[in-house]
């Protein structure tokens, strides 16, 4: 179903005011007129009463088509339909769906074998999530209700497995379902019962059904809100966080837990679990990493399994993972620790909003609240995820046993594997071996190389970690006795580190590496030196990864007025770096640099040598024609010149969900959909099979298992008639309670870049581009679009949060690019010249469409500033006035130009082109508006003609009875067309 999102609503009703005001005033012209003649008794009288509301209905029919093909033509042509898919596509997807599961579960403690059960056995399956599971996240992240969705309880059944029914009454009398809540609410209900509702009945009901209880713990997380570090306090401060107003539903978390904690219910379920049977199996259901520590220390509790949110079908792979029809495969994308809020980034994370940018205040026309700009500052620098804990625990001020509960990388299996590392070469620039794995146990299986480096670090010198990874891969399916050989091989610049300080640019510096080949990111399997015998530090003509150009710092002013943690000293600096924050004041310097709507002046970026370029040429050039050109082709020039500047507004302003047609250069329009594990249309209804989330694309490990993602994706784009994919998402799991984790892939920017490109490579293979998001630095929905503010060095910046987009795009070959709402420093992210222009195309020599997040103003996003600083479609679906560009001297339109050529350049690139000009088609809704026209317009005419025909008739009749000498008689009817006479 189209949900209504009010900020359109909104958007639209102040769009149409000119038209809205002037329907009124024809209305209200034809009631003066109409009443204004009333008393007048004359055949005049009914002519100018007719007249004047046909006119009227006309004018407002005018008004109406105006206002569809203005404010509201973008939805109308986003609700104007799409394809379905076929059911071969639907039964490939299906496929890959249960297969990203099967290697996206992470199997993480399995106590003397045991898993798997005996197959067909009885379970009772316990916890309210057994009847509620997540299979994904909210906002943009849910999944269509066009498609089934196999249950939790449905993957134990097709599984083979039986199922205490009593319980799953239980739990269902208690609360069917979630409640209702909004796109970008939360519900934090976790209405688990209490010990109370397990009678000795339901117990000895419990215990005769089975021995084998699977314990089932599941949380959510969803765009638009981070998940609370107090539940308690959250929902007090906040009413749409709220409980439901049944008191039995409140979760029970002590004051001061967080939601990833389990709570005091789920603690006595899973206490039940193992006093009333002989094995107890617990389900995590989750995208985000928890609190497990007192499970995997506990005897009582036989196995854990990590069950990622597997979409649409993916609950079928639970069921064959407990029977063992599946060897579980997975590895943890992040690390899991004993205590969340003790990480470096615990208390820099959520909302610290200014309290002296009074002039800044967004007042909400719904809530009639005002937010002021906010800020988070990334005070860790690099060490964030097992960065930190490895690092740590290298320099000694940390007990890793204590801290870490799973490592990253870390993953059980019902196999075992010996791994042995082959002889280490370094020529060329590339270090490579080989990694010979064997399969020692009983059952065939998957396993994963890992491998990594250690850099000689200096202390006080450049910021290093003392563990990173540096390539992966996964075997093909192992029988017992079965070998295989993987290759692993990475580029030695991979090993530099970003100097920020000095050299300005990365820098391998000589010395000695170790690289190894490890089980997870803590143990060490083998390993080997490499020498690099000179310090290369990449400037001038030397660059770093493929960069055209040398990367060098571009981001000094985002550093801020923050002390960032650093290794010097073993760490001395700690308390002091990873404190909250003491001041809530921006400075004076940042203020005078801070840029918003009310402070932009697009003059002041004009270039007074700045030519018009050519407009309205007639080159004979289309679209079509551009396909399988380069972006520097000539030809491009020429088809650029026919434009016309309000065709460029035009093209620029209204980017919500595709692209809008281009008469003068043959563009046809083209839809652009949701994501980031479907393909999601939010005006028409119509969704795709939702697969995994990113959390589960990460956790296989497996790059072809993310190719074959995004080639799902694109096979599904052309059964629906998509050309473009917002998604897939790339930001970085900081900490473990931002909301939109599962939609983002690992803490890491090593194994998200690999996963991402796959997909981006995938889906660009069949011609559908992908919108690689949200470029950079949305790592908390807190604050998202206050203006936040965010505080980092530059090491970090280049090492953590944009390594995996500059993978996607170099890899990956990523088309298109959506920007974050956030801040870099004082400029927001998506009109940053350094981050859009200076990184994205200069250095990583991007070439493609840059796309914002949902474009509502929001007293920062204006178009203006945007297609100046790199930006060149904003996601619209309402006119709002600052989408379009306003100032159109020489230097604005040489933007626009520059805008258009890329957005163009993309979709030219696509699948719609890819069989030369496709044939323009109206969408339905003008079919209709213009029959329906057409029927008013000669019924108006039709009523109109007869008006004049009874005035004619009456001017004679009165002619002919003053000629008589009689007085006219005044008729009865009204004078309105069709009136009785």
């Amino acid at each position: 179903m189209l949900s209504i999102n009010w900020n359109d609503v909104w958007n639209v009703v102040a769009s149409l005011r000119p038209q809205l005001i002037a329907i009124g005033v024809v209305l209200l012209l034809a009631v003066v007129v109409t009443v204004a003649v009333r008393r007048r008794d004359s055949p005049l009288r009914k002519l100018v009463r007719s007249t004047t509301w046909v006119a009227a209905a006309l004018a407002v029919a005018v008004a109406v088509t105006s206002m569809m093909y203005g404010g509201l033509r973008t939805i109308l042509d986003l609700s104007s339909g799409a394809g379905t898919l076929s059911e071969e596509t639907r039964a490939t997807v299906e496929e890959l769906g249960n297969t990203i599961s099967d290697e996206g579960m992470v199997l993480l403690k399995n106590t003397d074998g045991a898993l798997p059960l005996e197959e067909g056995s009885a379970l009772n399956v316990l916890g309210w999530a057994s009847t509620n599971p997540i299979y994904g996240g909210t906002g943009s992240g849910s999944l269509s209700p066009d498609n089934p969705t196999t249950t939790l309880l449905d993957g134990l059944h097709n599984a083979g497995f039986t199922t205490n029914e009593e319980l799953t009454s239980l739990y269902t009398d208690y609360r069917a379902e979630r409640p209702e809540v909004g796109m970008f609410e939360a519900d934090w209900t976790l209405p688990e019962p209490t010990s109370q509702a397990y009678t000795s009945d339901v117990v000895t009901g419990l215990e005769e059904f089975s021995d084998t209880s699977v314990v089932t713990i599941a949380r959510s997380g969803g765009e638009g809100f981070d998940l609370p570090q107090d539940v308690n306090a959250e929902v007090a401060d906040n009413p749409a966080f709220s409980y439901t107003d049944n008191a039995e539903d409140t979760p029970d978390f002590a004051d001061g837990q967080g939601y990833l904690e389990l709570t005091a219910p789920e603690r006595d379920l899973i206490e039940l679990a193992k006093t009333s049977s002989q094995t107890t199996v617990v389900v995590i259901n989750s995208a985000n990493a928890m609190e497990l520590g007192d499970l995997e220390a506990d005897p009582d509790i036989d196995a854990i399994i990590w069950a990622v949110p597997g979409g649409q079908v993916g609950f079928n792979a639970l069921g064959r993972i407990l029977d063992g029809e599946v060897n579980p495969s997975a590895r943890t994308p992040d690390t899991f620790v004993t205590d969340i809020k003790s990480s470096p980034a615990a208390n820099n994370f959520g909302d610290f909003t200014y309290t002296n940018m009074e002039g800044y205040g967004q007042t909400s026309p719904f809530t009639d609240t005002t937010t002021y700009p906010g800020f988070v500052s990334y005070v860790e620098g690099i060490y964030v995820g097992y960065r930190w804990y490895e690092t740590a625990a290298a320099e000694g001020v940390i007990d890793y046993d204590k801290e870490v509960v799973y490592p990253f990388g870390y993953g059980l299996s019902y196999t075992t594997f010996r791994q042995e590392m082959g002889e280490v070469t370094y020529a060329d620039g590339t270090v490579s071996f080989d990694v010979t794995v064997t399969n020692t146990g009983d059952v065939a299986g998957k396993d994963v190389v890992e491998a990594y480096y250690t850099a000689p670090y200096t202390d006080g010198g450049i910021e290093k970690s003392a563990v990173d990874l540096a390539d992966y891969a996964k075997t093909g399916l192992l029988e017992p006795g079965a070998s295989e050989t993987v290759s692993i091989s990475f580029d030695d610049d991979d090993m530099a580190s970003y100097d920020s300080q000095d050299a300005k640019a990365y820098v391998l510096e000589a010395g000695d590496y170790t690289v190894s080949i490890r089980s997870d990111s803590h143990t060490v399997i083998d390993s080997a030196e490499v020498t690099v015998p000179s310090t290369i530090t990449y400037t001038g003509e030397t660059t770093h990864d493929g960069d055209v150009v040398a990367a060098t710092n571009q981001f000094d002013d985002a550093a801020g007025d923050v002390t960032y943690l650093s290794r010097a000293d073993s760490f001395a600096n700690y308390e002091e770096a990873t404190a909250a924050p003491s001041s809530l004041e921006m400075s004076q310097a940042h203020q005078e640099s801070f840029v918003a709507n009310d402070t932009y002046d697009a003059s002041q970026e004009d270039d007074a040598d700045a030519e018009m370029p050519t407009t309205g040429a007639d080159n004979g050039l289309v679209l079509g024609d551009m396909h399988g050109l380069d972006y520097d082709d000539p030809q491009w020039e020429q088809l650029l010149d026919q434009l016309s500047v309000a065709e460029m507004n035009d093209l620029i302003a209204h980017g919500g969900y595709g692209s809008v047609a281009v008469d003068s250069v043959g563009k046809v329009r083209v839809s652009d959909v949701d994501g980031p594990a479907s393909l999601n249309n939010n005006f028409t209804g119509v969704g795709s099979i939702g697969l995994a989330a990113a959390v589960s694309v990460a956790a296989t490990w497996n790059k072809e298992i993310a190719h074959d993602f995004g080639t799902a994706i694109g096979t599904m784009a052309h059964d629906m008639d998509v050309a473009g994919w917002y998604a897939p998402a790339t930001n970085t799991h900081r900490y473990a309670y931002a909301g939109r984790n599962f939609e983002y892939f690992s803490e890491d920017p090593v194994l998200a870049g690999n996963q991402v490109a796959q997909e981006i490579q995938g889906a660009k293979e069949l011609g559908v581009y992908a919108f690689i998001k949200h470029f950079a630095f949305n790592d908390q929905e807190t604050n998202r679009t206050n203006m936040l503010v965010t505080w980092s060095q530059e090491q970090a910046l280049r090492e953590i949060y944009l390594r995996s987009f500059e993978i996607g795009v170099k890899e990956g070959g990523a088309g298109a690019v959506m920007t974050a709402f956030n801040y870099i420093g004082t400029t927001y992210a998506g009109a940053s010249p350094a981050l859009q222009q200076a990184v994205l195309r200069d250095e990583w020599g991007f070439r493609g469409m840059t796309l914002t997040d949902y474009f509502a103003g929001y007293g920062y996003q204006n178009a203006d500033q945007l297609v100046r600083n790199g930006g060149d479609m904003m996601l619209a679906t309402t006119d709002i006035g600052v989408n379009f560009v306003q100032d159109t001297s020489a230097a604005g339109v040489q933007a626009m130009r520059t805008a258009s050529h890329n957005i163009l350049y993309t979709v030219a690139s696509s699948w719609v082109y890819e069989d030369g000009q496709p044939e323009a088609q109206r969408a339905p809704w003008e079919y209709t508006t213009w029959a329906v026209l057409g029927v008013l317009g000669v019924v108006l005419l039709s009523l109109e003609a007869l008006a004049v025909r009874r005035f004619l008739a009456r001017r004679r009749q009165a002619a002919a009875q003053a000629a008589d000498g009689a007085p006219a008689q005044p008729s009865e009817s009204s004078g309105l067309p069709g009136s009785p006479e």
